[in-house]
C-alpha cells in the first residue's frame, strides 16, 4: 500500500516537472539557431532609407508561438511568416537564405526595391504564399517554382523579368501574376496555367499564346495529361434481334416524352418564378441588410476570401478624428446601395462600431498598379476642405477599388432641383440655391488650387456630385468623385466624366483647368432655370446642344424672365442676382476655353452676389 502510493506521488512528481521544464523552455526562448542565422544575413543585406532591419531583428526571431521581430510570425518556435511589405528595401538577397527556414508558409517582400534574381524556393515545402510584386528582380523564374507542392498564391509582376514561364501545374494555385515584365516565349498549355486571366500576364511584349491575343508564330504542342491505364471493357451481350410489331425506339420516344413534357413545364415555372423572386432580392439589396462582400459577390464581382489574413489588417485612415477600422470591419458591414454611377456603385456602410460611410466601388481601374492608385488616393486623403467630401480611407484588390468616404446624409443638388416637382413640393429658396452655388465654387477654387498639377482636377463636376448637409435651415454643398480623371483612360474618360460634354472635346483642343469651370457654368444654370442639364431643350430655333446654348437662344442677347425656374420666379425677388450669375455662368460656358473666367474670381464674384443679396434682405 504504501508502496503504490510512493509510486503515484512519483508519477505526480514526474507529471509537474515535465510541465515546469515545457513552460519554463517556452518562456525562456526556445528557438532553431539555423533558421536565426538564415534570417541575419538577409538582415544584413537589404538597406532602408525609412527601416533599419538591424534595430528590428536582434535576440531570439521567435519565442513559442510569437515574435519581437518586425515582419515575423512563429508557430512552435518555428518561423512560419516572413512579411517585409513596402519598408523601401534594397539590395539583393543573399543566395541560400531561405534554406533552413523550412517552415515558411507566407514570404512577402511586396512594394520594395530588392534587386538581382529570386529567391531559391526549393526546400519550402509548406508555401503557400510567394508575393514579390513590386520590386526590381531580374532573370529568369526558377524552374523549381514548379515544384512547390502547397503553393497557392504567385506574385511577381512589376518586376524585370525575363525568360520563359515555366510549365506550373499546381492543382492548389488560385493566385497567379507575372505581369509588367520582360517574359517572353509562348505561355505554356497546361490547366493550371490557362484558369488564369490575361491581365495575369498582361505588359509582357514577348509572350503570346493563350489567354493573351498574341498568336505564336509556332504553336506551342497542348499539354497532354499522362494517360491513366485503361479500365477493362465489360463484356456486353448481344443484342436480341427486334420482334415485329411496334418499334421499341418508338415506345422509347413515347415514354421520354410522356415523362419530359411535364418535368419541363415545371422547370419553365420554376424559373419564372425565380425571375420574379430575384427582381424582389434585386429591390431588399437596394434597400439595405447586406453585408458589403456579400452584395458585392451576388452582383458577380468577388473580394479575396473571408479567411485571408490580409482583411484583417488596419487601413490607412486619413481623418485622425475618426475611430480606427480595419478592412475585415469594412467588408463585414452592413451595406445599402445608395446610388449607381458611371464610375461605380455607392453604398452606404454602417461599421458595428455604429460609424457610417460610404464606399464606393470604382469602375474602369482594374488595370491600375498598386503603387499608383495608393499614391493618388493618398494625395486625395489629405486634402480637407468644408465643401469636399472628405476620403477617409481606400482599398485596393487586384479586381476591385473602393474609397471610402464620409457619409453625406441629404442627397445631392440633383435631387433637390429635379426630383418630386408638382403643387406638394417645397420650393429650394433662391437664396438657398445661392449659398450653394457659391459652396461649389469654394470647393473647386480649393481643387483647383490644391491639385493645380493636374489637367482637370474634378473632371465629373455634375449637379449629382454635389452633396448636401443640412442642418436645420442651413445647407452646405460638398464636392464629390472629384481626382479621377489621371486614372480613367482617355476613351473612357470622354464617356464617363462631366467633362465628356465641353465643347473644346469636338474642336480638338486639350482639356483643361477651364473644362471644370465649363461643367461650373452648367451648374450655375441648373438653379436658375430649374432644367435639366441631360433633357432634350426645344426652342423656336430648333434643339439646343446643352443647357448653355438654350440659355442664349431664349435671352437673344436680351434680359428675358423665361429662362427661370418658375418655382423662384413667382418669388418675384432676387431676379437681378439671378441676371448677375447668368451671366457668370455664360461665360463659364465660353466657346473659347481661354475666355473663361478662373475659379478663384468666380467665387469673388459670386460672393459679391451674395453679400449684396443678404443687404437687401
Amino acid at each position: 500500500m504504501i508502496l503504490a502510493y510512493y509510486a503515484v506521488l512519483g508519477l505526480a512528481t514526474l507529471i509537474l516537472v515535465a510541465q515546469f521544464s515545457s513552460i519554463t523552455l517556452c518562456v525562456y526562448g526556445v528557438y532553431y539557431a539555423y533558421e536565426r542565422d538564415d534570417l541575419v544575413r538577409l538582415r544584413d543585406y537589404l538597406t532602408s532609407p525609412t527601416f533599419s532591419l538591424r534595430a528590428n531583428w536582434s535576440g531570439p526571431p521567435c519565442i513559442c508561438n510569437s515574435s519581437r521581430w518586425v515582419g515575423v510570425s512563429c508557430l512552435d518556435s518555428h518561423v512560419v511568416h516572413l512579411v517585409l511589405d513596402e519598408l523601401h528595401l534594397a539590395g539583393s538577397l543573399p543566395p541560400g537564405f531561405l534554406e533552413n527556414v523550412t517552415f515558411l508558409s507566407r514570404l512577402s517582400f511586396r512594394d520594395n526595391s530588392i534587386s538581382g534574381p529570386l529567391p531559391n524556393l526549393t526546400n519550402l515545402a509548406y508555401l503557400r504564399d510567394a508575393l514579390l510584386s513590386g520590386n526590381r528582380f531580374s532573370g529568369p523564374i526558377p524552374l523549381a517554382y514548379v515544384d512547390l507542392p502547397r503553393l497557392e498564391n504567385l506574385e511577381l509582376h512589376e518586376n524585370n523579368l525575363s525568360g520563359w514561364i515555366p510549365p506550373f501545374g499546381q492543382l492548389t494555385l488560385v493566385d497567379f501574376n507575372i505581369s509588367y515584365n520582360h517574359l517572353e516565349g509562348p505561355i505554356p498549355q497546361t490547366p493550371t496555367l490557362q484558369k488564369f486571366p490575361r491581365s495575369s500576364y498582361d505588359h509582357n511584349p514577348g509572350l503570346c499564346g493563350r489567354p493573351l491575343e498574341t498568336p505564336c508564330a509556332v504553336t506551342p504542342p497542348p499539354y497532354i495529361p499522362p494517360t491513366p491505364t485503361p479500365a477493362p471493357i465489360p463484356f456486353i451481350p448481344p443484342l436480341a434481334p427486334p420482334k415485329k410489331g411496334l418499334r421499341a425506339w418508338i415506345i422509347a420516344l413515347i415514354a421520354a416524352a410522356a415523362v419530359l413534357v411535364p418535368l419541363i413545364t415545371v422547370v419553365v415555372f420554376m424559373l419564372y418564378c425565380k425571375l420574379g423572386s430575384g427582381r424582389k432580392e434585386q429591390a431588399r439589396e437596394d434597400q439595405g441588410g447586406r453585408g458589403l462582400v456579400e452584395m458585392m459577390e451576388r452582383s458577380g464581382r468577388h473580394l479575396k476570401s473571408r479567411e485571408d489574413p490580409e482583411r484583417s489588417v488596419e487601413l490607412d485612415i486619413f481623418n485622425r478624428e475618426i475611430q480606427a477600422f480595419d478592412l475585415d470591419d469594412l467588408l463585414r458591414a452592413s451595406a445599402e446601395v445608395l446610388r449607381r454611377g458611371k464610375l461605380g456603385t455607392t453604398y452606404k456602410t454602417i461599421l458595428d462600431s455604429g460609424s457610417v460611410f460610404a464606399v464606393k466601388r470604382l469602375n474602369y481601374m482594374n488595370g491600375l498598379r498598386k503603387k499608383e492608385f495608393k499614391q493618388h488616393m493618398h494625395m486625395l486623403g489629405n486634402l480637407r476642405h468644408e465643401n469636399l467630401v472628405g476620403v477617409v480611407s481606400f482599398c485596393y484588390f487586384k479586381e476591385e477599388k473602393l474609397v471610402v468616404y464620409e457619409f453625406v446624409s441629404d442627397g445631392n443638388l440633383f435631387e433637390l432641383l429635379h426630383e418630386n416637382r408638382g403643387p406638394r413640393r417645397v420650393p429650394l429658396a433662391w437664396d438657398t440655391r445661392l449659398s450653394i452655388i457659391k459652396d461649389i465654387a469654394r470647393g473647386l477654387s480649393f481643387l483647383h488650387q490644391s491639385l493645380s498639377s493636374q489637367k482637370v482636377p474634378h473632371a465629373n463636376l455634375k449637379s449629382s456630385n454635389v452633396l448636401i448637409s443640412r442642418s436645420n435651415q442651413n445647407f452646405c454643398a460638398k464636392l464629390a468623385d472629384f481626382g479621377f480623371f489621371p486614372l480613367i483612360s482617355p476613351r473612357k474618360s470622354l464617356e464617363h466624366l462631366a467633362i465628356g460634354r465641353t465643347p473644346e472635346l469636338s474642336q480638338g483642343k486639350k482639356l483643361t483647368h477651364k473644362s471644370d469651370i465649363y461643367c461650373l457654368g452648367i451648374i450655375i444654370l441648373e438653379p436658375i432655370t430649374g432644367r435639366n442639364p441631360g433633357e432634350t431643350m426645344d426652342d423656336d430655333e430648333g434643339i439646343a446642344s446643352d443647357l448653355s446654348e438654350w440659355v442664349k437662344k431664349t435671352v437673344q442677347g436680351e434680359w428675358s424672365t423665361d429662362i427661370l425656374d418658375v418655382e423662384i420666379f413667382v418669388a418675384n425677388e432676387g431676379h437681378d442676382d439671378m441676371l448677375k450669375l447668368t451671366e457668370i455662368a455664360l461665360e463659364c460656358t465660353d466657346l473659347v476655353p481661354e475666355r473663361r473666367p478662373e475659379a478663384s474670381e468666380l467665387l469673388r464674384r459670386i460672393e459679391e452676389i451674395e453679400i449684396g443679396n443678404q443687404d437687401n434682405n
